[in-house]
């Protein structure tokens, strides 16, 4: 059976009575804006969520007015760009021990509960018990919920939208977990939840959900027994003690038992027989830590075995462990799953809403088993290193690149150091626990890349770069025009490949481009096409491609942009282009936010519209919508078929898209070089990194030109 876990949304760092003098923003953040909260309270512990709202900057792109202006002389750029102030809501989530509930409700009361708070919604038995203390203190109307209901729900979204939050352990695999991606079909599953005592549920829909059992001996039963044993009081206290310890010392083992015998029964020696066994016959004391671990351990495996009986029970195969007690405890979570150390570090949890959902791609060919990334770098050591090595190397760059950006903020330096220090500590916790934040791969790399970035308020580092890059682009569409259209149809499918290829080179994320870049700032668009390997390429299906072509044309195709400038103006829209003129339609899909230097939705709206001002075939089919422009939901140089925006996946699926055209390293590379799609796909790339480019076969700037039809 696969014995699963998700890792609880409560935090897991110190309690709140040991910081409750602290000023608020060291525990609660964001206080100020705090709109709504709500609590579960437990037997043990109380778990506080709060709706607020956080400021961030963000890059606007705006087209300039051209009337009576020469929109062609060469200082104009072809847009104008404008750092602003948005406001997001988040979630932030805060535990504290129940012991210190009336001080943390005058907390509460100082800080959360405004003019416009009637009512708190809480759920957990303390919902009850605490509900005239709650009311008495905060002045409000206790609205309760019921706890399996939210409990219930609360999973579901987690294991819908939430990455790498669930995972399932195989012992004495290596690694010996695996973390599980989003997918639609969670259901039916046993949850275990693990508070004080243990409440397990059999969830076969979204609502349909039955509570089958349980268990007295939880989270509360170690706290309450360690306290006795260790005269320790403190919940994370005790679980420290449990970390340092060695439980066998204390237990006692098959071999303790059996000798060398063991073996023919098919157990292991290092088995636990009996919990505690040895300390009845031992005349001597027991360390606390030693102690702490034994209890853990039996608490953990009477819960594990538990839960396995009654998924045989109900034939399930899915069981998913939550609760309070497994959250990010390694020697918990190892002997009833396994799971990442690292999350006991953090003090909270806060989320980011999304303003628009995420779904799947409608043409992946098996959504449940869709994996976005080509490499697991958590398996892959060499991999790993290097790659750990190359976003190292790369960081005064980034760094440089977001000072450059913002010319006029005065403290720009000194929080593009803060940046460096952030990620430069994220990439050496990933070096000693490559599993710290879930499954590691190039895509989390350059996802908590940006992410960092955006913390400390650099929302587009290379906005500069891309408006020059595709004023530049802009200037020299009509002249690649009309040298396409000069060639012969067979000639001109060739270049418009080259051109999508070549296009691909100007990369900003790769260190062997952006150093040509840097040092040279006349390469262009006929240098790159120099760069790349003659034919036949690393992989090369382009004479199955251009036979395609002599068939008839493809009802509708779906392109995932990649980089600005000469990438989407000269290579990516003359190949729409051609596409329209075949009679396609055609779908263009870019970044919502921006990463790196990849086009974002917003300039791809720009860019259009001055193409369509020089180019008649692009202007008709805007007009007539046989060219749509849309935008993925992500924000990052990768590129997850699980994960995009749900109007591009309506589009997709009214449309009838029969084509995906996945363009970039990050996107078929990185991501999706397997993916398994439903209709045709071309998945073109050059490598511009020559480690990786040396691992497939190839060399620097060889060419990856995959064209998959579906089996029949």
């Amino acid at each position: 059976m696969a014995e699963c876990g998700a890792s609880g949304s409560g935090s897991s760092g110190d309690s709140l009575d040991k910081s409750i003098t602290l000023p608020p923003d060291e525990i609660f953040r964001n206080l100020e804006n705090a709109k709504r909260f709500a609590i579960d309270i437990g037997g043990s512990l109380t778990k506080l969520a709060y709706y607020s709202t956080v400021q961030h900057k963000v890059a606007r792109v705006r087209s300039f007015d051209y009337s009576g202006k020469d929109a062609e002389q060469d200082h104009e750029p072809p847009y104008e760009i404008s750092v602003q102030e948005e406001v997001t809501a988040r979630l932030h989530f805060v535990k504290f021990e129940n012991t210190y509930i009336e001080a943390c409700l005058d907390f509460i009361k100082d800080h959360l509960v405004n003019t416009d708070t009637k009512v708190i919604q809480a759920t957990g038995g303390g919902a009850y018990k605490f509900k005239d203390l709650i009311e008495e203190k905060l002045r409000l109307r206790v609205d309760k919920e019921d706890v399996m209901t939210c409990l219930i729900k609360g999973c579901n979204f987690v294991l819908k939208n939430i990455p790498h939050e669930a995972f399932v352990y195989q012992k004495d695999s290596d690694p010996e977990f695996r973390f599980q991606t989003n997918h639609p079909n969670i259901f039916p599953y046993l949850l275990v939840n693990i508070g004080s005592g243990v409440s397990i549920v059999k969830v076969e829909t979204e609502d349909r959900f039955e509570w089958i059992g349980g268990s007295s001996i939880g989270g509360g039963t170690f706290w309450g027994l360690g306290a006795l044993l260790t005269k320790t009081k403190k919940f994370d206290e005790l679980l420290h003690l449990a970390s340092k310890g060695q439980h066998t010392n204390v237990d006692m083992l098959v071999q303790d038992i059996y000798g060398g015998a063991h073996q023919t029964l098919g157990l292991s020696g290092n088995l636990i027989a009996s919990s505690f066994g040895k300390s009845a016959m031992a005349d001597r004391d027991f360390s606390k830590e030693d102690m702490a671990k034994s209890l853990l351990h039996m608490i953990s495996n009477d819960i594990g075995q538990l839960a396995c009986l009654y998924a045989k029970l109900h034939c399930l195969d899915r069981v998913y462990f939550g609760g309070f007690f497994i959250r990010g405890h390694p020697v918990t979570m190892r002997t009833i799953t396994y799971s990442i150390n690292f999350f006991s570090k953090f003090d909270l949890l806060e989320m980011d809403r999304l303003e628009r959902p995420l779904v799947n791609l409608p043409l992946l060919l098996d959504p449940s088993s869709y994996v976005p990334d080509t490499v697991d770098l958590t398996d892959d050591s060499l991999a790993r290193k290097y790659w750990l090595t190359c976003f190292e190397e790369a960081l005064d760059g980034v760094v440089k690149r977001a000072v450059a950006s913002q010319p006029g903020s005065v403290d720009a330096a000194e929080r593009a150091e803060k940046f460096r220090q952030k990620y430069w500590s994220k990439l050496q916790t990933l070096r000693h626990q490559p599993f710290a934040y879930g499954t590691l791969t190039v895509r989390s790399l350059l996802d908590t890349r940006e992410h960092c970035l955006n913390e400390f308020n650099f929302p587009d580092p290379y906005s500069k770069v891309k408006q020059k890059e595709n004023g530049v682009a802009l200037k020299c569409f009509p002249r690649v025009i009309r040298g396409l259209d000069a060639l012969g149809w067979e000639d001109r499918q060739l270049a418009l490949v080259k051109g999508l290829l070549a296009g691909n080179v100007f990369d900003w994320g790769a260190k062997a481009v952006s150093d040509v870049l840097e040092s040279d700032p006349q390469f262009g668009f006929e240098e790159a096409k120099m760069k790349l390997q003659e034919r036949p390429w690393l992989v090369d299906s382009y004479s199955k491609w251009l036979q395609r072509l002599k068939g008839p044309p493809h009802k509708c195709a779906l392109i995932f942009a990649d980089n600005s400038g000469i990438d989407v103006i000269l290579g990516v829209f003359p190949f729409v282009r051609e596409l329209l003129s075949r009679g396609t339609e055609v779908i263009l899909a870019c970044n919502s936010g921006p990463a790196l230097n990849d086009v974002t939705y917003c300039e791809s709206l720009i860019v259009a519209e001055r193409i369509a001002a020089m180019d008649p075939v692009v202007h008709s089919a805007l007009r007539e919508e046989r060219l749509l422009l849309m935008q993925t939901g992500s924000s990052s140089p990768c590129l997850d078929l699980s994960r995009l925006d749900k109007g591009l996946a309506v589009l997709v699926r009214e449309r009838g898209a029969d084509l995906v055209v996945i363009e970039g390293m990050g996107r078929a590379v990185h991501t999706n070089y397997h993916a398994a799609l439903r209709c045709e796909s071309l998945k073109l790339a050059v490598i511009k990194n020559s480690w990786l480019a040396e691992r497939l076969g190839g060399r620097l700037f060889s060419v990856i030109f995959k064209y998959e039809v579906p089996a029949e």
